[in-house]
């Protein structure tokens, strides 16, 4: 299971060379692809060598609560890929721990690999595409204390991670997102203070942590290209439609450059790019505006904008010149009904942008499980499965069977049985 197998031909998702037909309204075309995600701090529990573990446990952080025991998917993931399967979609996208993996500097733990190559077998033997995400927020402690993104070394740290994982899971893989969201890390961790380390205004160390990550991602597709997997490659990005207030036109075009241009451009030579979009954002000429007073509202305290999935689509399409996955999109909300509707307009938006000729290869909702969101703790809900925090029993919502309906149908049902009627953001 090392360096020495040999490269394995597989196709995934994004590896089709051959147009499909263009859907009709509401529907899909053949071999698009329909998904799940989670991330593994969110949902495995116990993850103790990582920074997370660290920033949720200290007084002085802005977490609800800390993340414990999660969902207990370390133990419990064949439920929740029965779960995956049950709803007959074709994906299940999650993440790799990396202070599992390498719980010391350049010390690699074969007993965690071995566990997340029983995760990538077990989607083989449901059936499904394993869509393996290396990096999803958390470092390791020992490279937080070198300095964690900002370390002179973190791109070849993260390469060399990277390498190590591949040549162990790699035959296994169907579709490899290197970074989730990398534009998030500096924003949030270096600008708001709400991500480790929790520094607050220094745009300057948020900026070299964007370039660092870019260099990372392209070490990570170089080391994933030299013939260690034959797995389509790409980087995932955080995006919203960022909407323009009178006077607000440069501060808007700014945002869009800093916070999503600068990482499209790094996916130059990927095979696929990955997109994660919930809401839009509104800016004026002091910045960033909050939603207009009275509009519907999420947990998160976004603005319910289900066109941000299409909208994201086109830009990146546009932007990169590659196939698009949607590799996030949903909604946070303890009204589930709500969460059909807001899944049922995303995704006639993206059956339109299919329409329209825009290369569209699947789509993953967010998220399988109700699990740690981060600072917020887990109050806010995204689940098509609710969690029970003292059994950690899994229970199906109504989303989920209507999900799962879609996804087996390949189309969206027809207007009369749609939910909010016209497909249009409220």
């Amino acid at each position: 299971m090392g360096a020495d197998r040999p490269a394995p031909v597989r196709s995934g998702p994004v590896t089709v060379t051959v147009p499909a037909p263009r859907p009709g309204p509401g529907s899909f075309p053949v071999g698009f692809v329909w998904g799940v995600a989670t991330a593994a701090h969110q949902i495995e529990g116990g993850n103790v060598n990582n920074d997370w573990w660290a920033w949720e446990h200290d007084p002085g952080s802005p977490c609800a609560e800390p993340s414990g025991d999660a969902c207990d998917s370390f133990h419990r993931w064949p439920e929740d890929l029965d779960l995956v399967a049950g709803l007959g979609l074709g994906a299940y996208r999650f993440s790799l721990e990396w202070s599992r993996i390498e719980p010391a500097d350049g010390e690699f733990s074969r007993a965690a690999l071995e566990h997340y190559r029983r995760i990538c077998a077990g989607c083989a033997d449901r059936g499904i595409q394993a869509a393996v995400t290396f990096h999803h927020f958390t470092l390791p402690r020992w490279l937080a204390r070198r300095g964690g993104f900002e370390a002179t070394d973190f791109p070849e740290r993260f390469a060399r991670y990277v390498r190590r994982a591949a040549d162990h899971l790699g035959d296994l893989i169907d579709l490899g997102c290197t970074l989730n969201e990398p534009n998030i890390l500096g924003l949030l961790g270096y600008r708001l203070g709400l991500f480790p380390p929790g520094v607050s205004d220094r745009t300057d160390r948020a900026d070299g942590v964007g370039r660092s990550l870019v260099r990372a991602h392209r070490l990570a597709v170089e080391e994933l290209r030299a013939g260690r997997a034959a797995f389509p490659v790409g980087v995932t990005v955080a995006m919203a439609e960022m909407v323009a207030l009178p006077g607000g036109e440069e501060v808007a075009a700014a945002a869009r450059n800093d916070l999503e241009d600068r990482f499209l451009a790094a996916t130059a030579g990927d095979d696929f790019v990955g997109v994660q979009a919930y809401t839009r954002m509104r800016f004026g000429p002091d910045g960033l505006a909050p939603p207009e007073p009275g509009v519907a509202v999420t947990q998160m305290g976004y603005e319910f904008w289900p066109n941000a999935a299409a909208h994201a689509v086109r830009r990146a399409a546009e932007a990169t010149g590659l196939p698009v996955v949607v590799t996030e999109n949903g909604i946070a909300t303890d009204d589930d009904a709500r969460r059909i509707d807001y899944l049922h307009q995303a995704l006639s938006g993206v059956a339109r942008c299919l329409a329209d000729g825009v290369d569209v290869r699947g789509y993953v909702a967010w998220s399988l499980l109700d699990n740690f969101e981060w600072t917020y703790g887990f109050g806010p809900t995204f689940g098509l499965f609710s969690v029970d925090r003292r059994t950690f029993e899994r229970r199906a919502k109504p989303s989920a069977a209507w999900y799962g309906a879609v996804a087996r149908a390949n189309r969206l049902p027809g207007p009369s049985a749609a939910p909010g009627g016209d497909g249009q953001s409220s």
